[in-house]
């Protein structure tokens, strides 16, 4: 058990030193925030709106009761949803095929 354990620390510590892996972090990561900052404009602005504007985003739209807070409400959450399938897209096309062949010992 104790070689195994050696043995997880020095793949460990070999992945980590890999520049592929320092590539992937810098690049997942600067795309994750991003996307979060995005979508955090995107929350508090509509938070803002509420709080500060209520009378902008209670005019009615069409000849409804349905104001113009409920689609920007539904493009929110689209939004995110958006955003989410981005992420998906571009972990499933770019992330995972880096993370396999650190995992393998492959070269790019």
């Amino acid at each position: 058990m104790a070689g195994q354990e050696k043995s997880d620390a020095a793949r460990y510590d070999e992945v980590v030193a890999d520049p592929r892996y320092q590539k992937l972090l810098k690049r997942r990561g600067r795309f994750t925030w991003a996307l979060s900052m995005v979508m955090l404009v995107a929350y508090f602005g509509y938070v803002a709106l509420i709080a500060f504007d209520k009378g902008l985003l209670a005019r009615p739209i069409g000849g409804g009761v349905t104001s113009l807070g409920i689609p920007v409400g539904v493009g929110l959450i689209l939004l995110a949803i958006l955003l989410t399938g981005l992420y998906v897209r571009r972990a499933n096309r770019e992330f995972d095929p880096l993370v396999q062949a650190l995992r393998d010992g492959d070269e790019e």
